[in-house]
């Protein structure tokens, strides 16, 4: 038996926090971190039926794409929804996790699920996430202190480059200095201009661990005023980010991009809807899993063809389709495109339970919990 932390600990691996935009709300929103858990069910929104869904296939865990307390909530109360919806996770002694903006930004995540619906190939973000916030150690050390330096650097913090630990680079010169009165000098003597060997020493820092790298350069350097610079570095794009860009197969007309997503997408009032031409043939297309108008110039400014997303309200929508060089735009339901997510959270659950040995039931909830219940 495993415990709640241990199991939503697998879930921030795969979606790291750090990942989820300003406002979201992520991570355990309700529940007890140490409550154990044999059975979890995953969804996309907490609701009553979700709820009742839970406590009958035996659940101890609720897992949604969408946190239950996003916005500000002041009275927990029955006759409220939000009131009503903790109260009856409490009662039935479940805890819930939401992994939201995180999940769509990760590698894979949410925009990769839809991905997979049109087995796009060669994907990138819609809108990649900056990689890790890294500076550059610059110092200057004798020969023979290079290598305790870089070890004390590297305990630091230093020095990782992927998969490598301790990387430096070191190229040898001469330094030249004056030491004053009141200094201690570790070689030459005060009043003298001094020449010697030194190495300059490059490696790489984590920006968070910047004040402990340089502790580290201070103790351990042999000088007692020990020169360094400490550059601020661009950080490259990583594979994380908002929405997926890819190929499809093989060329199709836009309507039957929009069949094919219909076809697979569980079922709902709305459906799918395209604008711009229906005979358009599209190769390259831009997903984004839940509301994405927020990226429409992003999509053309990609070049696609095709953007894929929800919610798409119409005055945006009828002024990005009117540029010349606009994708065409299909519009799937939220609930939907989110959904497809469901069975890959299960699997990162399903894998990391197996790796640990730990036996757990998981079930994806089919339930409809999109609005819209019919169209006329």
């Amino acid at each position: 038996m495993t415990t709640v932390r241990t199991v939503t600990g697998w879930l921030t691996d795969a979606y790291p926090p750090g990942l989820a935009e300003e406002w979201d709300r992520v991570g355990l929103g309700c529940g007890d971190p140490d409550a154990p858990v044999v059975g979890v069910l995953l969804a996309v929104d907490v609701t009553d039926e979700v709820i009742a869904e839970a406590r009958a296939v035996g659940a101890q865990l609720l897992v949604t794409h969408h946190p239950l307390l996003l916005r500000g909530v002041h009275a927990v109360r029955r006759d409220q929804p939000k009131g009503r919806l903790v109260l009856a996770l409490a009662e039935a002694g479940l805890s819930q996790f939401a992994a939201h903006t995180n999940a769509d930004a990760a590698d894979p995540g949410v925009s990769d699920a839809l991905a997979d619906a049109l087995r796009l190939t060669d994907r990138r973000p819609l809108e990649p996430a900056a990689g890790p916030a890294r500076d550059k150690l610059i110092t200057f050390v004798p020969p023979d202190h290079a290598d305790a330096v870089v070890d004390a650097l590297a305990a630091a913090g230093a020095g990782t480059v992927g998969a490598y630990d301790r990387c430096s680079f070191a190229t040898p010169g001469v330094g030249s200095f004056l030491p004053r009165d009141g200094a201690d000098p570790y070689v030459g003597a005060v009043g003298e201009v001094e020449r010697t060997p030194e190495l300059r020493v490059e490696m790489v820092v984590p920006r968070g661990r910047r004040a402990a790298v340089v502790r580290a350069l201070l103790d351990a350097h042999p000088y007692d005023e020990p020169a360094f610079d400490l550059v601020e570095l661009v950080s490259p794009p990583s594979g994380e980010g908002l929405g997926r860009i890819g190929r499809l197969p093989e060329p199709m007309a836009a309507r039957d991009v929009a069949r094919t997503l219909a076809a697979a997408l569980p079922p709902t009032a709305t459906g799918a809807r395209l604008g711009g031409d229906p005979e358009r043939l599209v190769e390259t297309v831009a997903v984004l899993g839940g509301a994405g108008d927020s990226l429409l110039d992003a999509a053309r400014a990609a070049g696609v063809d095709l953007y894929v997303t929800s919610d798409l309200r119409h005055h945006p929508a009828q002024d990005a389709l009117a540029h010349d060089d606009a994708p065409a735009l299909i519009d799937i339901p939220h609930w939907a495109a989110e959904w497809l997510w469901l069975p890959h959270a299960e699997k990162v659950l399903q894998d990391a339970a197996a790796a640990a040995g730990v036996r757990l039931e998981t079930h994806v909830s089919r339930l409809n919990t999109d609005p819209w219940a019919e169209r006329y």
